[in-house]
């Protein structure tokens, strides 16, 4: 007969085993790095220029960051950072090089299905590399225990207290104090005080809102990792609401995105598990936009339309249970999505049966479908099978028309996602004015 404490064992040795593991599954080296981008890119995906009209602004400006001139002697090659000061110092046509970005804080934007298999952590690393090679300064948040997206940012060690769990823990103690202190007496608080609360809820309550943020192999992308010890927060979250029961759960995420400055970044990324549960939950309150993955067949979905069905009576039942509650702790209910996007994955525009379920798609959901499905490809494949997104990948590792191809069908998504994303930033704003 075997209890806990075996599993407890099993868990202790693959741990000790887990790094070396890693190491041979994810990369061959301690840190991942990211590649430069040569001119040819630069040129025909992120300025749209004629790659001979940005080597003579390089000419004529020696002070402009000229890049390095690899083995092969005739491309030049440029960091993430050198292109961002290409982006602030140089015009073309009097044209600004920097993306649009209207005033006010960061979007946010949920990336959730509760199928697994449709793409969801291929669709928020694409989008979120996507844009940061725009100019944009990204957040990610990775809710999702298999922390498949925090190992695909080059973050292996993570400790599960840096994690969404821990931002709800540092949420229960303050939300705890909040509702005690108001009481004219906080003796006549029927709920425990933060001082009351289990010690290691305690200890992470402690720690800073900036410390929960890692930088990654993106100089301009930030992480708010996960990692698999993090998998109990659904058992921890539960017994937690039990100890402290107007403790708005729900709310923990987006309350602690409030304490970011406005302008410390332009996108946040919600990577989530393919359940609806607190983290999930969490990050449905905390989103401005909600995109949803599905793959071209039926089982997709039949598994989309029960999400759908599920994640909206989930929200029903906590505005008319936690209204009174919610109004309380600064947050608005019901809670509205400013849109809600679908995404078909895994796309081939040459298979009947996935042409067939796009139209089933957009029959039910009309112009809530994306225009632009991700397609399958062989530079797909392999950005899913070596967590590596099409952008990082180097072109001179395959034919230069495949890595073009899968590019461009990413490219065509993030700029209708970037469309959707500045209709409702310049809406947020406009009611900022208000």
């Amino acid at each position: 007969m075997r209890d806990h404490s075996d599993l407890q064992d099993m868990n202790e040795r693959s741990l000790a085993q887990q790094t070396a593991v890693r190491r041979a599954t994810f990369s061959p080296g301690e840190t991942k790095t990211l590649r430069p981008f040569s001119i040819w890119e630069i040129s025909q995906f992120m300025f749209d220029v004629p790659a001979d009209t940005l080597r003579k602004k390089l000419a004529d400006d020696p002070s402009l960051p000229q890049g390095e001139t690899q083995e092969d002697g005739r491309q030049r090659w440029f960091t993430l950072e050198e292109i961002n000061e290409l982006r602030l110092r140089i015009k073309f046509r009097g044209k600004n090089l920097k993306p649009e970005r209207p005033k006010g804080r960061a979007m946010r934007v949920a990336v959730s299905n509760f199928k697994g298999g449709v793409g969801k952590t291929v669709v928020a690393q694409h989008l979120a590399n996507a844009a940061a090679l725009d100019g944009y300064r990204v957040l990610c948040i990775d809710f999702d225990p298999q922390a498949t997206l925090t190992h695909s940012m080059g973050l292996n060690e993570v400790k599960e207290t840096n994690t969404v769990w821990g931002i709800m823990c540092r949420d229960l103690c303050r939300e705890a104090d909040r509702i005690t202190e108001s009481y004219d007496d906080p003796d006549d608080c029927p709920y425990p005080s933060s001082d009351e609360l289990p010690e290691d809820v305690q200890s992470i309550g402690a720690q800073r809102f900036q410390d929960f943020i890692q930088p990654t192999c993106w100089p301009t992308i930030d992480i708010i990792p996960s990692c698999a010890n993090a998998a109990f927060v659904e058992f921890a979250s539960a017994q937690y609401r039990s100890l402290h029961k107007a403790w708005s759960f729900f709310g923990c995420v987006a309350r602690y995105l409030d304490e970011l400055p406005d302008d410390q970044y332009d996108l946040i990324i919600f990577d989530c598990p393919p359940a609806i549960g607190y983290q999930s939950l969490n990050a449905a309150f905390a989103a401005d936009i909600l995109y949803i993955p599905s793959g071209p067949g039926y089982w997709e979905y039949d598994s989309t339309t029960s999400y759908l069905g599920q994640l909206g009576d989930a929200m029903q039942d906590i505005s008319e249970g936690f209204a009174t509650l919610a109004e309380d702790a600064g947050l608005t209910l019901p809670k509205r999505f400013h849109d809600v996007r679908l995404l078909m994955t895994r796309f081939e525009a040459n298979n009947p049966l996935h042409l067939a379920m796009m139209d089933a798609f957009r029959n039910v959901f009309g112009a809530d479908v994306c225009a632009n499905p991700i397609e399958m490809t062989r530079a797909v494949e392999q950005s899913g099978r070596f967590q590596m997104s099409v952008y990082e990948q180097d072109y001179r590792q395959m034919t230069r028309e495949t890595w073009k191809r899968a590019r461009q069908s990413f490219d065509r998504a993030y700029d209708e996602f970037r469309n959707t994303l500045l209709a409702s930033w310049k809406r947020q704003s406009e009611q900022g004015k208000d």
